[in-house]
This record gives structure tokens, C-alpha cells and sequence, in this order.
């Protein structure tokens, strides 16, 4: 199969970073949301990281324009009626995806993939609700998606293989590096880096040490580019607690349990970056 027309819904972080990397590659994509400011403001989002390779000689003025307009709005889903592959980048929620999968399910053409950025939801339990479930996969995009190079491909339990090959084939088309992964609580990148996270804030909780510390230790200890609390509230707080819940409830595992000044910093509204305090205060 081959891919042609492509729609992304959700033009937030995710969703507009996803929007660039295929326009970028040359395909004409449809960015979809519910209102017209927030496709707008994540085609400010677009615009500022073109322009930005535009300044460091990447990208010429022309391409930049080029790939903007190869960018079109969606205030509905019933856009997808031409669409060859879906991209979906919604809210983490499961209730919100189903929904959003339901109705494309009924619009979209009989030979349409749909592919979910999810990081942490079963692949399996959101193609449920449709009548296609084999032409459901997981697409798991890295944040930012047009720096990073990782795109985890999930099958679900139906996902057919020319459903995978194809998506690994557009994949490459986009410039990114698939790596296949089954069907499983956090896949492989978060139920790794996760837990990872959760530990040094079990280990700030309980003193070992200050959280210069434990981000100066995996910095220049383990070569991580930026410490797990920062990285933290680079991701959001709020996202970290969501996926160990996740982990915690599907794989029944104690060691998966978040720990409680995580839940205590999600509580007060400290989510990291986004709200300007998290572990670290953030001015800007």
C-alpha cells in the first residue's frame, strides 16, 4: 500500500511535531483539532522551528514556505474521508482516543490506517472499538519529533503485517529509525525510562541526595544528556504519574508503584516546564 494522503489529529507538542516531519518529507497533511486557535498555534509552533533552521542554514526561506503550505487545517474529522494513514496525537486518555478512533472508523476509507502516538496505552484496546482492527498500529513518536530520530511501532494483537511494513516503510520516508515493539504496558522506551524517573524521585524523597546531584550523577556518570528530574519535568510530572499508573496497573508489579512526592508535586500543580514549576522553578 502506499501512502499518499496523510492527517494528524491533535495539533498540540505532539501532534504539530508530527504535522512538520511529514511535510517536511513532501506528503500534503491535513493537522486537525477541535478549534482554529489551537491549529493555529500549533502552526506558530511549526513556523518558529522552520524559521530557527532557516537561521542556522539548514533550511532555505523557500523550503520553509514550501513545507508550511504543504500544511492544511481540519476543524472536523470528517476530513478523513481521503485520508490513507491517520495519525492520531490526542490527550493521553483512553476514553478521548476510542471516541476519536469510533468516529473515524465510520469516515475514513476501508483501506486506511490508523496509527496512535500513544506512549503508554494498549494498541490492542483502542482498535477494539473499530472494524479494523488489523489496520490499527502504534506510531510512538519522541518528543521533540522533529529533533529525535525514534519512532517505536507497536502491533496491536490483529495488527497485519502489511499494515506494519507499511508504516515501517513511511517511517523511513520520514526520516526517522523504526523499531518494532510488541504490545505491552509502556512498550520499551517508558517502561524503561520511566521507572528510571520514578527512582530519583524515590531518591530525592527519601535524602540520598539533592536533585543537582542526582541529575549531576546520570549526567556525568551515565553520559544521559539532561538528569532524570529535569527530563521529568521536560515530559510534565503530571504525563510521568499517568504512565506509572499505567505501569502499575498492567504489569502488578510493586516496583512500578509512583512514588508519593511525584503524586504530591501533580497534586499542587507543580507539573514541570509547562507550569513554570516542577522539580526546578522555570522563569521563562
Amino acid at each position: 500500500m502506499t501512502i499518499q494522503k496523510v492527517m494528524v489529529v491533535g495539533a498540540g507538542q505532539m501532534g504539530s511535531g508530527i504535522a512538520q516531519v511529514i511535510a517536511q518529507a513532501g506528503f500534503e497533511v491535513k493537522l486537525n483539532d477541535m478549534k482554529q486557535e489551537f491549529f493555529e498555534r500549533g502552526l506558530r509552533v511549526i513556523a518558529k522551528n522552520l524559521t530557527r533552521d532557516v537561521e542556522k542554514g539548514r533550511k532555505t526561506e523557500e523550503e520553509k514556505e514550501a513545507i508550511l503550505n504543504r500544511i492544511t487545517m481540519s476543524l472536523d474529522l470528517k476530513d478523513a474521508f481521503d485520508a490513507d494513514l491517520i495519525i492520531e496525537a490526542a490527550t493521553e486518555n483512553m476514553d478521548i482516543k476510542q471516541t476519536i478512533f469510533k468516529e473515524l472508523d465510520a469516515i475514513a476509507p476501508k483501506h486506511a490506517i490508523f496509527a496512535t502516538n500513544t506512549s503508554s496505552l494498549p494498541i490492542t484496546e483502542i482498535a477494539a472499538v473499530t472494524e479494523r482492527p488489523e489496520k490499527v498500529i502504534g506510531m510512538h513518536f519522541m518528543n521533540p519529533v522533529p529533533v529525535m530520530k525514534l519512532v517505536e511501532i507497536i502491533r496491536g494483537l490483529a495488527t497485519a503485517d502489511e499494515v506494519y511494513k507499511t508504516v515501517e516503510q513511511m517511517t523511513h520516508q520520514l526520516g526517522k529509525t523504526p523499531v518494532e515493539v510488541n504490545d505491552f504496558p509502556g512498550f520499551i522506551s517508558n517502561r524503561i525510562l520511566l521507572p528510571m524517573i520514578n527512582e530519583a524521585v524515590y531518591a530525592l524523597y527519601e535524602g540520598v541526595a539533592t536533585k543537582e546531584a542526582i541529575d549531576d550523577v546520570m549526567k556525568l556518570g551515565m553520559n544521559h544528556p539532561m538528569g532524570p528530574l529535569t527530563l521529568a519535568d521536560f515530559i510534565g510530572l503530571d504525563t510521568c504519574l499517568y504512565i506509572m499508573e499505567i505501569l502499575h496497573e498492567g504489569l502488578g508489579d510493586s516496583k512500578y508503584r509512583p512514588c508519593p512526592l511525584l503524586r504530591k508535586y501533580v497534586a499542587a500543580g507543580w507539573l514541570g516546564r509547562k507550569t513554570g514549576r516542577g522539580f526546578y522553578v522555570y522563569e521563562d
